[in-house]
């Protein structure tokens, strides 16, 4: 594997409302917006002080009908998209849209894992001469933590750890709610993992950004039109979080310091 596999790359939004989801997101979180130039399709990257870190686009009138509903996806770079997706496959995962390449950009496909939580499958090396931006932890409008809500935790890891290299970090027991399995990259913790409550329909992946205060972004999220549907809560380490719906109905959380 290289340094790379495994990692969260991109992060994006596939909506009902395009313009009224990029408004809401830049005013909660102060991304810019700018249309890609994508031929024959409308997309907006989402960036960073000038760092692109997501898209933005239209969920597809034939997914709408099949019951595709509004979503947040992750992109995770793997060496071999092609190969990832068949040994997610032969380890009980769905390939949902075979691999494929975006013109000038990339090859992806569009994956869930045993359990049924959707995912992007990515690759593509970056221009020669740059290197991706790797920000600081903490650093507001990035993506700051990756929770997997499974319908079996300990099964999940077994298939992430066997795709991805993940490895197990710390654990936290949260009494009547279960275990909180902690992963990691290396050295660096990226994200949790934990069995959902009955009352959740299906599993699915939760990406926290990061903001300069917790309670300041969550009074944004509000005035957006946008709500607050869990928290503030601290978890350990000290930081807040909430977890939220945009106007569209989308679930998104937020991580950072209180204030």
């Amino acid at each position: 594997m290289s340094a790379s596999h495994g990692k969260f790359v991109w992060y994006e939004l596939v909506t009902t409302d395009t313009k009224a989801a990029e408004e809401f997101y830049k005013a909660v979180m102060g991304w810019g917006a700018q249309d890609a130039g994508m031929p024959g399709v409308a997309y907006t990257l989402l960036s960073v002080a000038g760092n692109h870190i997501g898209g933005l686009v239209e969920l597809p009138e034939e997914a709408r009908k099949l019951g595709g509903r509004p979503a947040w996806l992750g992109y995770v770079f793997v060496d071999d998209v092609d190969a990832s997706a068949a040994s997610l496959a032969k380890a009980g995962g769905k390939v949902h849209r075979q691999p494929g390449d975006i013109p000038g950009v990339g090859r992806f496909a569009v994956v869930a894992d045993p359990q049924g939580a959707i995912f992007d499958l990515f690759n593509a090396a970056p221009p020669p001469g740059q290197e991706p931006v790797t920000p600081a932890p903490g650093t507001p409008g990035y993506v700051g933590w990756h929770e997997l809500q499974a319908t079996d935790r300990e099964a999940a890891f077994g298939f992430y750890s066997s795709l991805f290299g993940w490895a197990k970090s710390d654990q936290v027991d949260m009494g009547a709610m279960g275990i909180y399995q902690v992963f990691a990259r290396g050295d660096t913790q990226i994200g949790g993992m934990m069995t959902k409550l009955e009352s959740v329909p299906a599993p699915f992946w939760l990406y926290y950004f990061n903001v300069a205060g917790i309670d300041a972004a969550a009074a944004r999220v509000a005035a957006g039109g946008g709500k607050i549907v869990n928290g503030p809560h601290q978890v350990p380490g000290g930081s807040w979080i909430v977890q939220g719906l945009d106007p569209q109905g989308v679930l998104f959380a937020l991580v950072g310091p209180k204030g």
